[in-house]
């Protein structure tokens, strides 16, 4: 009897171990993917201006409307201005410390619903234009997803998802991106979205150009052919024919001041 309790205590034993190594090594491959994937997007964004991003003016143009993206390290000013219908000038600011619009030069009243719509609009369009730039804000999660090989080039696949603490409106958004291995371009991303209905989007970059060292790149914007939401395998869809081309996302008059403030 005594020899079977001592048996079973030293199975119980054997079992906690195992299940602690279990975890231990899950911890340490969990760590390594996302101390590989920061690795990739470091390297990322000093490809494609690094230092550069921190103290700039950009702006832009985008399906008709001027945007201004102003940096000082984590202090911004965002700008969209577009002529609205009756023909009245719209300015649209974002900072640090809120939205406001002004129309003709006076600021207009809104509500907490148009308001919170109009600075996520701003912002979204400026973050794109900006990738892969924002990708070490402090609610990105980022993770290691492995390789990949599109039109016969090597690339990192890295995993991204956001804090709710600070991760925005659509922090339960969900992207990849695809870095070419050898010069860690940003040449693919894929992302599934929650509102209006949810859905999917692959984009190609194409026409890269940079401006005062600072990188951009135009996209060609795909949806699946049926409704599938897990963008880790889009540039399998990709390549198999998968995908259909809904858009271009085109950015015109680039340009970058830099050591603007």
């Amino acid at each position: 009897m005594k020899h079977w309790l001592l048996g079973f205590c030293c199975l119980l034993l054997l079992a906690g171990c195992s299940a602690e190594n279990n975890r231990e090594a899950k911890t340490e491959a969990a760590t390594a993917a996302g101390d590989k994937a920061q690795q990739i997007v470091d390297a990322a964004i000093a490809k494609h201006g690094g230092s550069r991003y921190e103290d700039s003016r950009v702006t832009f143009e985008f399906r008709g409307r001027k945007y201004i993206a102003i940096r000082q390290g984590h202090k911004f000013q965002y700008e969209r201005i577009f002529t609205d219908t009756t023909g009245a000038e719209v300015r649209d600011v974002l900072t640090n410390d809120g939205f406001h619009r002004e129309v003709n030069g006076q600021p207009v009243e809104l509500s907490a619903k148009d308001s919170s719509a109009y600075a996520n609009s701003v912002n979204s369009v400026i973050y794109f234009a900006l990738l892969p730039y924002f990708l070490n804000d402090r609610a990105v999660i980022k993770e290691y997803a492995g390789e990949a090989a599109i039109k016969g080039k090597p690339y990192h696949k890295v995993k991204v998802t956001f804090r709710q603490e600070g991760g925005g409106k659509d922090f339960e958004d969900e992207y990849v991106y695809w870095f070419h291995k050898n010069d860690y371009t940003m040449d693919y991303l894929a992302y599934n979205f929650h509102t209006d209905g949810g859905g999917a989007r692959f984009r190609e970059a194409y026409r890269i150009r940079t401006s005062n060292g600072v990188q951009f790149a135009d996209y060609h914007n795909y949806q699946p052919k049926t409704d599938n939401r897990n963008v880790a395998e889009f540039d399998s869809l990709f390549e198999s024919g998968g995908l259909e081309k809904v858009s271009d996302i085109e950015l015109e008059h680039v340009r970058v001041v830099l050591e603007y403030w």
